[in-house]
C-alpha cells in the first residue's frame, strides 16, 4: 500500500494500541541498524515535549528509523522546527506531521504560573497566548488547576499547527497539495492514551485535516 498521511496515521494509532496493551512488537533493533545505515525513510514527524514519559518512539512502538522525532519543552514551535520539519517532509518524504502534547505538562504549567527565569522565558512566552484563549476556567487560573493547565496544553497544540502552516510556506503547499498530512494529538500520562485531534485549526478556522488533503 502506498505511503499516505492516512495511513500513516494509522500506523500510530495501531502502535499506541500496542503500547497501550503491552503488545510491543518483537524487534531487531540491531537488524534495523544495518538497515538504516545506508539511508533513512521515516514515515511521520513527530514535535513532542522533553518529558521524559513521552518518547514518541515508545509510546508509538517504534523501531530505528520509523520517525524524525523533535523534542523541546512545550512542543513549542520556531524556525529552527520548521526547518527541521521541511527537512522531514519535503527532503526525506515524511508524510505526516504530529503536534503532541501531554496532560500534566510542566511547560505548560510554567506558562500558567507566568515563570521567568533566562531563555526558558522565551520559550513560555510561545505558550501564554494558549492561556488568553482558554475562557472556561474563571477562578483559579494556575498550574495548581490541572483541568485549566490541560485545557490550555490543548489550545496551545491547535495553536502550534496553526503556526506550521502559517509560517512555513511549503508545508502549507504540501498539505494543500494532498502530500502532507498535520494532526494535533494529547498524550495522557497516567494511561499511556495518545488522542488525536482530527480537526486541525487551519487559518483561523477549524478543518479536516483530512479534509484538506483530500480536496
Amino acid at each position: 500500500m502506498p505511503l499516505d498521511p492516512k495511513n500513516a496515521l494509522s500506523r500510530l494509532v495501531d502502535g499506541n494500541f500496542r503500547f497501550v496493551n503491552n503488545l510491543k512488537k518483537n524487534r531487531n533493533l540491531l537488524e534495523q541498524v544495518n538497515e538504516t545505515r545506508d539511508g533513512q525513510w521515516p514515515f511521520a514527524s513527530i514535535i513532542s515535549c522533553i518529558d521524559s514519559r513521552t518518547s514518541a518512539e515508545l509510546i508509538f512502538d517504534l523501531g530505528l528509523g520509523d520517525i524524525f522525532s523533535i523534542r523541546l519543552a512545550g512542543n513549542v514551535i520556531s524556525e529552527n522546527v520548521l526547518g527541521s520539519l521541511e527537512f522531514a517532509c519535503k527532503i526525506a518524504n515524511s508524510k505526516l506531521i504530529v503536534v503532541l502534547g501531554h496532560t500534566k505538562c510542566g511547560a505548560i504549567s510554567g506558562a500558567c504560573d507566568h515563570i521567568e527565569m533566562g531563555n526558558l522565558t522565551t520559550l513560555l512566552n510561545k505558550i501564554t497566548p494558549s492561556l488568553y484563549y482558554e475562557k472556561t476556567e474563571k477562578d483559579n487560573r494556575t498550574s495548581t488547576n490541572k483541568e485549566f493547565v490541560n485545557k490550555v496544553s490543548k489550545i496551545h497544540v491547535y495553536r502550534c499547527v496553526d503556526a506550521i502552516v502559517e509560517q512555513s510556506v511549503i508545508l502549507r503547499d504540501m498539505v494543500l497539495n494532498k502530500e502532507v498530512g498535520i494532526i494535533g494529538g494529547m498524550y495522557n500520562i497516567e494511561d499511556g492514551q495518545v488522542d488525536f485531534y482530527e480537526n486541525t485549526w487551519l487559518y483561523g478556522e477549524v478543518h479536516s485535516v483530512f479534509d484538506l488533503i483530500n480536496k
